[in-house]
């Protein structure tokens, strides 16, 4: 079977040389050489680049370049009142490109899309940029996931979520003995096309709506990740864990060394561990180590194929999708107290200060002798060391130091830390939300996030000089179109800033509003300027690390990425990169960039299933808090009405203008305000707010709030309703009225980590 990366690699090369004139599929196939043998894999890897944005059909369906066809290339993301966004793959300079509701094609979302521009213009600080999906690339699901409802005498799926906004006509119900309230799955029989709505049939019946476990397996069966691994996988695990023994007198012999882990309390898979000894003279050595995946999983072996598939290990409540079988990921893989495994080190020589001196590599055995939580390394950090070895309390201070000294030095030197804490479900029995608390920030965390990004910078560092191309983290600068957004939302906020921001002025800006109100509406604010970091050979940088050469290497358990630097770092020390025939043995760039953008799209999708899961069950928690008084902040302002997020809860709500006080709300979206014209009362965003539960609908992933009578009970911070007067002729004349009445009844119930993401 062809290899599809080189294939992609060629086309990709003829379709980019200036003399290419676009062509059909069958005389681009001729062009380039392939034989009718390797047709059907030219044919995949034409769907996977035309997928990821790369080639577009143009006219005559000849295949080209996006620019020459005048095509804009990404996923549609569709709204309930019809209208839609096209996110560009690649992000451009324009950011998203919006859909009017009669020029969306039936697209729904997830759906790839080709899309043509045709009107530009400017909407307050912000570029308005409009375009109609011109073709449907591919499908991005058929099969969709809700509650199976009969209205009207018919049957019908209501999806969750926001993929797929009318209603699903299903056939024959009885036969899958379904009953009304049940959540079930349904496959499209006929997509959505004009006035004529979608059809489909049931394919899984999962249970009855509303419980726990039915939560997460319906996000599962959403998101179609994968939780069983084939026979075929499971048997070369099997194969792995025999081959064990291979090779261990050929490593380094760390097993006297004071090794240990630090991880959250109900980790499984610990896939790196710490060492740190003094050399003298002020010096310290940090070792890093990390579990040696690419020792157990072959390349082009079931295992490995499986891992690339999947990309990354997801992490749900009380329930992990892994990467790789448990056997391997929770077990031989995995740096277990006690027992001697496989590692990849990285060594990094520091002066005191915390600046690097030197750096090795080695294939090494490590036993760790102690897996501690970070609640129990807090607990050591505070001298609470009663039950610790001294060696593990000496090993811990000698880490909290150096981690300090290089925390020091990163912030120095540009790092961007955002103050936004996330915050950690509390569970019964039944997986049930039973409380919301802050996530823990203690120092232990930062400790090992540093010797991560430290080690990460290292390997990258070497193939850098040795100019190998290799699997990069890369995170760009901010977009433009995003710059110039969040300086228009701090000129609201009364912290004008330049619109093309330097470094200095994010710092010097998260620095100027660290411990006052508007502290997290800013830190928000500017993590959505920030462009998404993502697995690519470019020679970009880390602009948030603010480092110039990064990879990701330290959690090759639960991400593909790492495992493919692994192998590198492998041919490295092997000896076979020091001339060009054995370099071609490496992956090229061609197909580096491919690994990594599949691995970027499984990254944010698993990240999205976790963020789905998260938010239904809080969204369940509150259901029972109906009529409760929260602490808010208003996060933005709309036509519809104002958001709020909820501080405790870390989840966005919205209070409609239909349940605003009896006024004429005037709508001033660059200002980021609305004003009552008889009350003079202006809401703006930062302004934190009181707020009650009005009603949650979970299918739609919504949650109604309205402003509440009294304050709720202070933390320890200012809160309470911080709406005032206007004052008179401050605001833009440009507005949108939205008149209220509170004297007519409610039509709601208004009265009742993982760490190394970087």
């Amino acid at each position: 079977m062809p290899d599809p990366d080189k294939i992609s690699g060629r086309i990709l090369r003829h379709v980019r040389s200036k003399d290419y004139q676009p062509q059909r599929m069958r005389k681009l196939a001729r062009s380039i050489g392939v034989e009718e043998t390797e047709y059907a894999a030219f044919r995949a890897a034409v769907k996977a680049l035309m997928k990821a944005g790369r080639v577009v059909r143009g006219s005559s369906n000849c295949v080209m370049l996006p620019e020459a066809a005048g095509v804009i290339v990404g996923t549609f993301r569709g709204n309930a009142r019809g209208f839609g966004f096209v996110v560009p793959e690649p992000p451009t300079d324009h950011g998203d490109l919006f859909i009017p509701p009669d020029a969306t094609l039936d697209a729904i979302t997830g759906d790839t899309v080709a899309a043509r521009i045709t009107r530009r213009g400017k909407r307050g600080d912000s570029s308005l940029v409009e375009g109609k999906v011109v073709e449907i690339l591919e499908r991005g699901q058929s099969r969709f996931v809700g509650e199976l409802v009969r209205e009207g005498g018919r049957w019908m799926l209501r999806a969750d979520g926001h993929s797929l906004h009318r209603p699903v006509l299903l056939g024959d119900v009885h036969s899958t003995r379904a009953h009304a309230g049940d959540q079930v799955v349904v496959e499209l029989t006929e997509f959505p096309a004009g006035d004529r709505p979608p059809r489909g049939v049931i394919v899984e019946v999962l249970g009855r709506r509303g419980d726990s476990e039915i939560d997460t397996i319906s996000t599962i069966r959403q998101y179609h990740l994968r939780d069983e691994f084939p026979e075929e996988v499971l048997v070369d695990a099997r194969r792995a864990i025999r081959n064990y023994d291979t090779g261990l007198d050929q490593r380094e012999d760390l097993r006297s060394e004071v090794v240990i882990t630090i991880d959250p309390d109900d980790a499984k898979d610990y896939d790196d561990a710490i060492s740190v000894r003094p050399l003298g003279r002020g010096r310290i050595e940090l070792g890093v180590h990390i579990a040696d995946v690419s020792a157990f999983v072959l390349p082009d072996s079931p295992l490995d194929d499986e891992a690339r598939t999947r990309g990354n290990s997801v992490y749900f409540p009380r329930r992990v999708l892994p990467m790789l079988p448990e056997v391997l990921s929770n077990g031989l893989c995995s740096l277990q107290e006690d027992e001697p495994r496989l590692a990849k080190s990285v060594f990094i020589e520091y002066s005191g200060k915390g600046n690097r001196l030197s750096k090795r590599y080695a294939n090494t055995v490590i036993q760790s002798h102690k897996r501690l939580t970070y609640d129990e390394a807090t607990r050591i950090l505070e001298g609470r060391t009663r039950g610790f070895k001294p060696e593990v309390v000496q090993l811990l201070d000698r880490m909290n130091k150096l981690a300090r000294a290089v925390h020091k030095r990163r912030l120095a030197a540009g790092m961007i830390v955002l103050d936004l804490p996330g915050t950690e479900l509390v569970l019964d029995d039944d997986d049930a939300v039973v409380d919301v608390v802050p996530e823990d920030t203690s120092f232990s965390h930062t400790i090992i996030e540093m010797f991560m990004i430290e080690a990460n910078e290292a390997v990258a560092e070497l193939f850098s000089q040795l100019n190998v191309p290799h699997l990069r983290r890369v995170h760009a600068e901010p977009p433009g179109d995003a710059q110039t957004k969040l300086a228009g939302f701090l000129r609201v906020l009364g912290r004008p800033l330049p619109r093309r921001l330097e470094r200095s002025d994010l710092l010097r800006l998260l620095d100027n509003v660290r411990d006052t109100a508007e502290s997290f509406a800013v830190n928000l604010a500017v993590l959505r300027s920030m462009a998404r970091a993502e697995y690519s050979p470019k020679t970009i940088g880390h602009y948030a690390l603010a480092s110039g050469d990064y990879c990701h290497f330290t959690s090759p358990i639960r991400r593909y990425p790492d495992l493919v630097v692994h192998r590198l770092l492998q041919t490295y020390l092997t000896g076979q990169l020091g001339t060009r025939r054995q370099r071609a043995s490496v992956p090229s760039a061609e197909a580096l960039t491919e690994v990594g953008a599949h691995c970027s799209f499984t990254e944010r999708h698993a990240e999205a299933a976790e963020r789905e899961l998260k938010l239904v069950k809080v969204l369940r928690f509150l259901d029972q808090r109906v009529g409760e008084t929260a602490e808010g902040l208003v996060t933005g302002v709309t036509n519809v009405g104002v958001f709020v997020q909820l501080v405790r809860y870390r989840v966005e709500g919205l209070i409609r203008f239909a349940d605003l006080p009896d006024d004429w709300w005037d709508v001033k979206p660059r200002a980021g305000c609305v004003v009552g014209q008889r009350s003079g009362v202006r809401i703006a965003i930062g302004d934190p707010v009181a707020v009650e539960i009005a009603s949650v609908n979970l299918a739609a992933r919504e949650l109604d709030l309205v402003l509440a009578p009294e304050p709720p009970k202070s933390r320890g911070r200012k809160t309470g309703r911080s709406v005032s007067k206007a004052k008179e002729k401050t605001e833009p004349a440009r507005s949108v009225s939205r008149k209220t009445k509170t004297n007519r009844p409610s039509t709601r119930a208004s009265a009742a980590r993982r760490r190394g993401r970087r």
